[in-house]
């Protein structure tokens, strides 16, 4: 049993920095950095301001995935991935200080 639990907390550890550089990589192809920075502000806000603007929405994953999904209304771009693959850019997004 404890081998079992072991090996789940193993894959799950080690999951996320496979998930994560699948989603940088996302970013890096989208050329998000022409628009955003991770700190100030460009032709669109920084990542962190959008964090800050979340913080707390327990609704700002799902509004951020349809927003890269359908390019919203203030017309951002569109980003064609998967489901898994938007969850985890705007995991990105939510987590910039």
């Amino acid at each position: 049993m404890k081998l079992t639990l072991t090996l789940a907390g193993a894959v799950l550890a080690l999951s996320g920095p496979a998930f994560a550089g699948s989603a940088e990589d996302l970013i890096a192809a989208g050329k998000c950095s022409s628009c955003h920075t991770a700190a100030t502000t460009k032709r669109g806000p920084s990542w962190a301001s959008v964090a800050e603007k979340y913080k707390g929405d327990p609704g700002a994953q799902a509004k951020l995935v349809d927003l890269l999904k359908t390019g919203g209304p203030d017309d951002h771009k569109k980003v064609a991935a998967s489901e898994a693959d938007l969850k985890a850019i705007v995991a990105i997004v939510l987590s910039s200080k």
